[in-house]
């Protein structure tokens, strides 16, 4: 390419539009799932901060295009005042616009001005971590458990796997790809959702979630589950060695309005 041709297509790339968030790569099937952990203020603050998720802005996410959101406290595990939201969002673009999208909702404004408004000496809580996940092609969007819509008795957990390198948690990944998830199925561990983290702590990980009925349920599925014939086989297979370096977990419940 002589000078003359190399300034014409520079010419024409700088009038052309850029693509959209969500048209970079994404496939429509795979949503992406936003964890959110607020940290909070014990007492009343804490009281107040869950009725305003609950009661405006779970409503207003909900208007805005994230269908399902859910909310759990901790049961086991880290459990300092907290309250954790899991945001099923389609499109990347949902994810990075949604605080502008609440921003133009007038009824989210009114009626959560006590929260959103509260000054610098009385906040209304102490700061919010994010995890961003992309769900895993084997079980590409969220499925919300069973009892959601009735608010049955159930408990939830969410694991984090973390790895030593890309490579270790691609290979991960591969692994639940290739058959791990109908034998959590199988086995009682009734799945949520499976994200690899796109962004947040501790990276490269993936994080999943499952559901139980009780505790007594959750012990005998992960019984079920080290005892499968096909997981002895997969998790016995030489190419997926050593892709794992830490796990953790914590036990939650769903609060009242969750819709997980």
């Amino acid at each position: 390419m002589d000078r003359r041709e190399f300034l014409a297509a520079t010419a024409v790339a700088a009038v052309s539009p850029l693509p959209k968030l969500d048209t970079l790569g994404q496939s429509a099937s795979r949503q992406y799932i936003e964890l959110r952990r607020y940290h909070l203020l014990p007492g009343t603050k804490q009281r107040a901060f869950s009725a305003f998720v609950g009661d405006v802005a779970i409503p207003a996410m909900n208007r805005a295009g994230v269908t399902r959101v859910g909310a759990f406290t901790v049961v086991y595990g880290e459990n300092a005042p907290s309250l954790l939201l899991v945001l099923a969002h389609q499109t990347l673009d949902s994810v990075v616009s949604l605080r502008d999208r609440l921003a133009n909702d007038a009824a989210y404004g009114r009626a959560g001005a006590a929260i959103l408004d509260a000054p610098l000496s009385d906040p209304a809580f102490v700061r919010v971590e994010s995890t961003l996940l992309r769900a895993f092609d084997s079980m590409p969007t969220l499925e919300a458990s069973a009892g959601a819509a009735s608010a049955t008795p159930r408990i939830f957990e969410l694991r984090t796997y973390e790895s030593h390198s890309d490579r270790a948690a691609l290979n991960k990944l591969k692994m639940f790809n290739a058959g791990e998830v109908p034998i959590f199925r199988r086995a009682g561990l009734t799945p949520v959702f499976f994200g690899e983290t796109v962004v947040g702590a501790n990276m490269p990980s993936l994080i999943y979630m499952v559901t139980f009925p009780n505790m007594s349920a959750r012990d005998a599925a992960w019984a079920s589950f080290s005892k499968d014939p096909e997981w002895k086989t997969l998790s016995s297979d030489p190419q997926y060695r050593d892709n794992v370096s830490a796990i953790s977990d914590i036990i939650l419940q769903p609060t009242a309005y969750s819709q997980i």
